[in-house]
């Protein structure tokens, strides 16, 4: 193993589904030597225990300390984070009638809140007359009820919608991302990097000793 370089590029989360934590749970590793990153792939990280808290913090120094003990001669190069969050995840817990309420919650919740906010910033405007006073001064007469004004603006609103979050149904209109998936990837982003620098603060980041 003299001289032999793995690469290790760590992942700033990672959700796992077993108690035992190794390495490729956690990395994607490299070698040029198989044996090698096989054995580094298979080396336990950490354990989660029954009274221990479901996320941890591990840094990679710890990580690479762990191969370079275990595999004389290899080299670490890590490519990737400087700490890992690992968060034990229970795939029997989002199963039942529980998590079919809190869905219809949400879609509710999404659906009337955006509505609501949306009526109560035409209702501030004044858009109704706003309408009335375009019609009254292109067609010369006021108007009557509710006018093409009124429909077109409707339609391009609901087109404008399915376009700015590209979807119609559960189809994607294009392949980018969605604003809403930005954004969630850059909350995921900023709650990661919280969780890590709080634990490296409170000094309960697994770490070299």
């Amino acid at each position: 193993m003299a001289n032999t370089v793995l690469y290790l590029k760590a992942e700033q989360n990672a959700e796992v589904m077993e108690e035992r934590v190794c390495v490729k749970d956690i990395a994607s590793l490299y070698c040029a030597d198989k044996n090698v990153c096989a054995k580094a792939k298979s080396l336990k990280i950490h354990q989660f225990h029954e009274k221990e808290k479901k996320r941890q913090v591990i840094s990679i120094l710890k990580v690479i300390e762990l191969i370079e003990s275990e595999c004389p001669g290899v080299s670490v190069e890590n490519l990737g984070e400087n700490a890992t969050l690992i968060e034990l995840v229970n795939v029997n817990r989002h199963k039942g009638p529980v998590q079919w309420l809190k869905l219809v919650f949400v879609a509710v919740i999404s659906f009337f809140g955006p509505g609501f906010t949306v009526m109560a910033f035409h209702n501030d405007i004044s858009i109704n007359k706003i309408f009335s006073r375009i019609y009254e001064l292109v067609m010369g007469y006021p108007s009557d009820g509710y006018s093409i004004l009124e429909v077109s603006y409707s339609i391009g609103l609901a087109v404008g919608i399915i376009l700015f979050f590209n979807h119609i149904g559960g189809r994607r209109i294009t392949k980018d991302p969605t604003p809403i998936e930005v954004e969630m990837r850059v909350y995921e982003t900023d709650v990661n990097k919280a969780l890590i620098e709080t634990a490296d603060r409170e000094g309960k980041t697994i770490d070299v000793s």
